[in-house]
């Protein structure tokens, strides 16, 4: 019988997800990890068999700890502008929206499960904002109407997105509010 595990499986994803979505993935290396968990490098690589299945693990993880409650706020939002302050109210050091863009920018084009995850997750995402743009429309039944929800819904994310890689890349807060305001505000006046 072998030795019992020494460490907490789900707070070492946790912590991976952290790293991942500060760092991406080929920025960390598997010493960063070992320091960072405080794990051992034999059982990280006995336990998730490779740093891709560590990762996989911690985008799992996000995808669904802090993706999908952000996911599910966006959907009961009352309208765009309250879809977008709730995505812009998501915690700055939440990891689903910035792993979630870092996995789209750096992972997904080299590999196809990483691909698969992220555009379910911006399915999952349109899905939502849609939710608010009917919510706000009243539930319209038209395809006119729903083919502009549907693509007001896919602007709404990708404008989410957009503000959450400047506020990443260092644009204050107060810039990223202000422009997520003015397009909430735009979609509510249509």
């Amino acid at each position: 019988m072998g030795r019992p595990r020494g460490f907490d499986e789900a707070e070492v994803v946790r912590s991976a997800a952290e790293l991942f979505a500060g760092r991406t993935y080929d920025g960390t290396s598997i010493d960063d990890l070992v320091a960072h968990l405080g794990v051992h490098r034999n059982s990280l690589y006995k336990t998730f068999g490779s740093k891709r299945g560590l990762y996989l693990a911690a985008l799992r993880w996000s995808l669904e700890h802090d993706l999908a409650p952000l996911i599910g706020r966006i959907a009961e939002a009352a309208g765009p502008l309250e879809a977008v302050r709730e995505a812009l109210a998501a915690p700055a050091t939440g990891t689903g929206l910035d792993l979630l863009l870092l996995a789209a920018v750096e992972r997904a084009p080299v590999d196809t499960e990483v691909a698969g995850m992220v555009a379910e997750a911006f399915a999952a995402l349109d899905r939502a904002a849609g939710a608010s743009v009917r919510a706000d429309d009243g539930d319209s039944d038209s395809d006119s109407d729903s083919d502009e929800a549907s693509g007001l819904a896919t602007a709404l994310t990708a404008a989410v997105l957009g503000l959450r890689l400047r506020a990443r890349s260092g644009t204050s807060g107060t810039a990223v509010d202000r422009a997520g305001a003015a397009i909430a505000q735009r979609l509510d006046q249509r």
